[in-house]
């Protein structure tokens, strides 16, 4: 019987630079009323930015520590690290080799997951599928974060999404069940809506690049709502019907914390209320691939959720890429 994944513990990291709403009225003066639309859609009241001689490791790296330290774990007990993110340190060595330096994990294996807000449960459900099939892997940190604020021209409106932070989480393999099962979607008809386009293979960096804003962060085109809307409830439903529970057996639900609206509407089409969810974009931004994991940690630490609660986290990135993933609390 192949062990099974359990979540021993969860930390996130809040850096310390608050930018409020107040401040991008002031930065966006000359768009009359943009920042109060942009907060009635989405929810996001500030958001919090990392020193800038900062890089994503260094943003990673807190949140990490205090996972281990729940756990009761040493760096040096982790077996592998599992780091999710679309505002990478670099784009080659992966980031996940430089916190794993950082951290002191010296027996520690590492690899990057790269898509995009997706990241958190995608590295969830690879971590399980380890565990369960790698008997020498007694501890496993699953790492999600965002640092996209750095990545982005100042100027450009949709900075107003940006906060930096972390979330990271233990898994252990346990006799109990944990892990349930996990399910993926995605449509890359939508890569160029949403990206950083120049800097890597299909256009290399170059001066007359950097000149055009190629290298920062944009938004081309928007993405439809049905892709959120649709695509949510349509991941949710596949992840019940192969994981063999129905949607009221649910206890806790965890979408990518962008738009609290859009949130509303699907826990509405899956008949689930608000008090099953948590939402965190008002006091902390779209914080990416790292808002699923600190929106977890911080209901965990609400007591939002309790052992033996079936949850279910659903990612959804730029790509676009959507993955979900259930377990029990245990």
């Amino acid at each position: 019987m192949p062990a099974t994944a359990r979540l021993v513990s969860t930390g996130r990291y809040v850096p310390p630079i608050e930018i409020s709403n107040d401040a991008l009225r002031t930065r966006f003066a000359h768009l009359p009323e943009f920042v109060d639309k942009m907060e009635a859609s989405s929810g996001i009241r500030t958001r919090w930015y990392a020193p800038e001689d900062w890089a994503a490791s260094d943003v990673a790296l807190p949140a990490a520590r205090q996972a281990l330290e729940k756990a009761g774990r040493k760096p040096e007990d982790v077996d592998l690290i599992i780091l999710g993110t679309d505002s990478p340190d670099y784009i080659t060595p992966a980031t996940s080799v430089v916190l794993q330096h950082k951290l002191g994990a010296k027996n520690a294996g590492t690899f990057d997951i790269g898509c995009a807000c997706a990241s958190f449960p995608m590295g969830f459900a690879v971590a399980s599928g380890l565990i369960a099939t790698n008997p020498a892997l007694k501890t496993v940190l699953v790492v999600g974060v965002y640092m996209m604020h750095k990545l982005a021209d100042p100027n450009d409106p949709m900075i107003y999404f940006y906060g930096d932070g972390a979330g990271a989480a233990v898994l252990e393999p346990g006799d109990v069940p944990g892990f349930l099962n996990a399910a993926s979607q995605a449509d890359g008809a939508y890569a160029k809506h949403w990206g950083i386009y120049s800097g890597g293979t299909a256009e290399p960096a170059t001066a007359d690049a950097v000149a055009a804003g190629r290298t920062k962060v944009k938004m081309v085109e928007r993405y439809p709502p049905e892709i959120n809307h649709e695509g949510w409830p349509r991941l949710v439903r596949r992840v019940a019907s192969e994981g063999g529970f129905g949607l009221s057996d649910i206890d806790f639900i965890i979408f990518t914390q962008v738009r609290k609206p859009s949130i509303e509407l699907v826990m509405n089409d899956l008949g689930l209320p608000m008090s099953r969810t948590h939402t965190v974009m008002g006091e902390w931004g779209y914080t990416g691939s790292a808002c699923i994991p600190m929106a977890l940690d911080d209901a965990i630490e609400k007591k939002l959720i309790k052992s033996g609660d079936l949850v279910v986290l659903i990612g959804s990135g730029v790509g676009y890429n959507q993955a979900g993933v259930a377990f029990r609390m245990t």
